[in-house]
């Protein structure tokens, strides 16, 4: 496994879409593996492929109960509202409240290319539905109503 850099906002990766994963081989397995630790070593709770330069629809998150990968996911339910401030490791010391589905359901492939669902509620939907939108060129800032300054509430 190795450390990648993150891309940061302004880079026009960031707003690209991304392309489904066809071939689940070593590659992918790499790529899953160094985003979980680049997203681990930042502090980070979700990370998608454009975050590291891959114009690939895959994901990693992990809001503290375990590692999920995501190759191709799609948000097949949402419901109810949640307006609670995010970050992004491309956007550093940036944060704006963002209205989300309070629950979301998400089918998405494993690395074997095997079929899986996840529901999420509260944080973990809105690790979803954040990290999904980086694999579409969308970047939460595109959608704060809302910035706030981090540094002055510390």
């Amino acid at each position: 496994m190795a450390k990648r850099n993150i891309v940061k906002f302004g880079d026009e990766i960031l707003r690209k879409k991304s392309r489904e994963v066809t071939v689940f081989d070593d590659k992918l397995w790499v790529l899953l593996d160094d985003m979980y630790e680049t997203m681990r070593a930042a502090d980070g709770i979700g990370l998608a492929a454009p975050q590291v330069g891959i114009l690939r629809r895959v994901v990693v998150i992990d809001v503290g109960d375990g590692k999920i990968e995501l190759i191709n996911p799609v948000i097949t339910s949402a419901k109810g509202k949640q307006h609670e401030v995010e970050g992004c490791l491309s956007c550093p010391d940036t944060w704006g409240y963002v209205q989300r589905p309070a629950k979301v359901k998400v089918t998405a492939q494993n690395r074997y290319g095997k079929e899986v669902k996840y529901e999420g509620t509260e944080l973990l939907a809105r690790a979803f539905c954040h990290e999904i939108d980086h694999l579409n060129g969308i970047i939460f800032t595109d959608l704060a109503d809302e910035m706030v300054d981090k540094r002055k509430e510390q």
